[in-house]
């Protein structure tokens, strides 16, 4: 296999990335989270042109003749009959090109002018978006790039449906295969719970649905969690070594949790309800697959029991943010003395086999107090509760390819988890979305071919060193940091590695095909298929471990709309979803591009030196390269950012400023680096044309542009879910919370001291 194999890893183990936005997967991942949305989330997947919020073109039409008749009105100085002060703006210095008149319209649609921008940006900028989009049936939250994705798996359904089909690449007819299998409802409907329980009964039996006769904890751990890809108790994967980015070593990790944190399960009083209908959803999942009911009842009843006990035991994300404080490199032999309860040679010689490995193979632990734990819970458990639970992760694992009755159990279970009434999305989506998921870089080679702009890859190139040379030049005038800090500082930021687009390999069929060789697909049993990728990507992962990590691997598939930072190889991706409008496009004003992807620049660049990001240096290796006084002023900086934030509420629940810590800096930062490239820029090329009709300065507009991006709508449920289990902030405070702390924005919008967005009182990192 060629080395463009490791880039398949991306859907293959957890990364330790920062990403632009929340991600949310299909299936029910190794980490025991639950996603409501398998296909419609905030800016995972890609897509092609934005259509505007008005959808058909004849309404367009009217908006453009109306914007435009707006202009000539202006510039005759009828200021009084649009309330609009034009007679100060010559035709000369307003851009009336159709991109710019159409994006114009988009802008002003979402304002809510009734709103003081300095009492509440978000809502000033988004609360005409908010009234014109409610929240859409089946979804748990919409935003402007839901939008996006709508459109493009409308385009990803005709390039797979397409009767003329024909291509040269067996990774591609895989993916097609995989997308009719997923399709192929009356094949599933048929089978209808038989693939999981004969499975059931292939692991040994489950004591819920009948005989269990496999009473050998080993034996159904290493299957479960092998073969299989369930993670009962903890994770396990091969990744980089944080403290040696050349080589990839076995990683260990807490694991074990259905619900989304472990919040739901010891905060009982609050939660009670999404309790109650998890515990509703295991007993009618177990019925289903033929339990008895009073019996399944008992049983789940005592899984939950144990979950919660995991739960007790599993360590907050807000206390997990020093990787320093949490990486533990050990042998096997000194893992088997930690917890005991394991065989650790032996399962993970299963799991990476055909490996050899002997008990000084070393592994990197991130939970230790953890995996003592739970070694402890594991042997004073009964042997049939933890039997019950494993097989309960293999069934979370089966359940998604099944027929509808189970997609029915989850829906009742999602309504009280997120908010969301029974799903309207279409199966053509869902299968889409599923595609992704685990042929998503053959799906990726059929969209790049039919929608990426190649010329878009060089302009991004050039602004994301614009970006990089505002972020240096900024840090000349960090009062806090020391000479050799900074100076260190400035060559990590030189030897940020960017990724844009796509990986080259993708384009390449041998290439392809040799990333997905040994993955069988048919195109009429989705389960088969799915079993076969949790296989597939069993033997992918035991294959990295032996060798070099790949500079060039991608951990996200080219659709999607959302980027990230990698603090083990020091670079930054973007993949081509991204690169679009409201993000970018050729035609927008700068202050628009540099106020969209320009921030996503910023952003993912900053997190080079966020709270997390800043303990590795320039090659991606983890260990202190800062003195020791910048590091305290450092940490006094993001205890200003984390009390901050730790004072904004969602429906009166207050966001964890530690939890979002990272994340929040890197937005600081990103606006800040994006606002100075945009300054520089005009600076060399002059100023450009104001935008029609939207009245605001192209200072104000790269702002609104920023604001915008960030209009959404969510339940209140959803919104609870992301408070505990987000590393982001809600949307409304990414605006508020960057922007109060911005000078530059106070200035272009006067924003008198004391009001909310100019505090007078702003937290600043970079």
């Amino acid at each position: 296999m060629s080395l463009a194999l490791q880039d398949l890893r991306n859907n293959m183990s957890n990364y330790k990335r920062a990403t632009f936005e929340e991600e949310e997967v299909a299936d029910i991942p190794a980490d025991g989270t639950i996603s409501p949305d398998s296909v419609e989330v905030g800016f995972r997947k890609g897509g092609i042109q934005l259509m505007g919020p008005l959808g058909r073109r004849t309404q367009l039409e009217v908006v453009l003749a109306g914007l435009l008749l707006a202009s000539l009105f202006a510039l005759f100085g009828c200021a009084v009959a649009l309330g609009i002060r034009y007679n100060r703006d010559p035709a000369r210095n307003l851009c009336l090109t159709e991109a710019c008149v159409t994006v114009a319209s988009k802008i002003v649609e979402a304002l809510d002018r009734s709103v003081d921008p300095c009492q509440d940006f978000y809502q000033y900028a988004c609360g005409g978006w908010i009234r014109k989009n409610p929240l859409p049936d089946g979804r748990s939250r919409w935003n402007t790039f839901n939008s996006i994705w709508d459109q493009n798996q409308a385009v990803l359904k005709h390039l797979l449906e397409n009767a003329t089909f024909n291509s040269s690449s067996e990774a591609e007819r895989k993916t097609r295969n995989y997308y009719l299998s997923c399709l192929n409802e009356q094949r599933i409907e048929e089978l209808g719970a038989q693939p999981l329980i004969e499975l059931i009964s292939k692991t040994g039996g489950w004591n819920i649905t009948g005989p269990w006769d496999k009473d050998n904890f080993m034996e159904v751990l290493k299957t479960v969690s092998g073969p299989y890809r369930a993670q009962p108790f903890f994770t396990i994967g091969v990744s980089v070594d944080p403290k040696n980015s050349n080589s990839n070593v076995i990683q260990v990790d807490q694991s074990g949790l259905f619900l989304p944190s472990r919040d739901y399960y010891l905060n009982k009083t609050a939660n009670d309800k999404v309790l109650k209908a998890y515990l509703d959803y295991m007993v009618e999942l177990g019925m289903l697959l033929g339990g008895e009911k009073n019996s399944t009842q008992v049983q789940m009843r005592e899984i939950l029991e144990f979950e919660t006990a995991l739960a007790n035991i599993t360590v907050p994300q807000d206390e997990r943010r020093d990787e320093e404080k949490i990486y533990h490199k050990i042998t096997i032999a000194e893992l088997q003395t930690l917890a005991p309860a394991v065989d650790w040679l032996d399962y993970l010689t299963s799991a990476l086999s055909p490996l050899e490995l002997n008990d000084t193979e070393p592994v990197v632990v991130y939970a230790k107090e953890y995996l003592q734990q739970v070694s402890d819970l594991i042997n004073k458990t009964d042997r049939s509760l933890l039997n019950n639970y494993m097989m309960w992760n293999l069934v979370q694992k089966g359940v998604p390819s099944l027929d509808q009755r189970f997609e029915n159990a989850q829906d009742k279970l999602l309504e009280s988890l997120y908010g969301t009434k029974k799903s309207c999305t279409p199966r053509w989506q869902t299968c889409i979305g599923n595609t992704d998921d685990t042929l998503g870089f053959a799906l990726g080679a059929l969209f790049v071919k039919a929608t990426f702009d190649k010329e878009s890859k060089d302009i991004a190139e050039e602004m994301i060193n614009e970006i990089r040379a505002a972020f240096k030049d900024s840090l000349d005038n960090l009062g806090w940091m020391d000479k050799q800090t900074r100076q260190a500082a400035k060559d990590k930021a030189d030897a940020i590695y960017d990724m844009i687009g796509f990986p080259e390999f993708i384009l390449d069929p041998k290439e392809l095909n040799d990333v997905y060789d040994g993955y069988d697909v048919s195109d009429d049993n989705f389960f088969q298929n799915m079993l076969n990728f949790y296989n597939f990507s069993a033997r992918v992962m035991a294959d990295q471990l032996r060798k070099p990590p790949n500079k060039d691997q991608w951990s996200m598939t080219p659709p999607t709309v959302n980027a990230y930072y990698m603090p083990t190889k020091n670079d930054i991706v973007f993949p081509a979803g991204i690169l679009q409008a409201p993000f970018y496009a050729h035609d927008h004003p700068k202050a628009l591009n540099f106020g969209g992807i320009g921030v996503v620049m910023g952003h993912e660049l900053t997190h080079a030196f966020d709270d997390q990001g800043r303990e590795y240096d320039k090659d991606g290796n983890l260990r202190p390269w800062w003195q020791n006084s910048s590091v305290e002023a450092f940490k006094n900086r993001t205890e200003c950012m984390v009390d901050q934030y730790n004072q904004y509420t969602i429906n009166g629940e207050h966001i964890n400023g530690k939890q979002t810590l990272g994340e929040n800096i890197a937005d600081n930062g990103g606006l800040k680096a994006a606002y100075h490239a945009y300054k520089s820029w005009v600076q060399r090329y002059g100023e450009e044309k104001r935008l029609p009709a939207v009245n605001l300065t192209n200072d104000q507009l790269f702002f609104v542009g920023f604001s915008q991006v960030w209009c959404s709508v969510r339940t209140p449920e959803s919104a609870h879910e992301g408070l505990m289990t987000d590393s982001h902030s809600p949307p409304k405070y990414r605006v508020i919370g960057t922007l109060s702390n911005s000078p530059e924005f106070a200035e272009h919008f006067q924003c008198p001291l004391g009001t909310p967005m100019n505090s007078g009182h702003r937290c600043e990192v970079w």
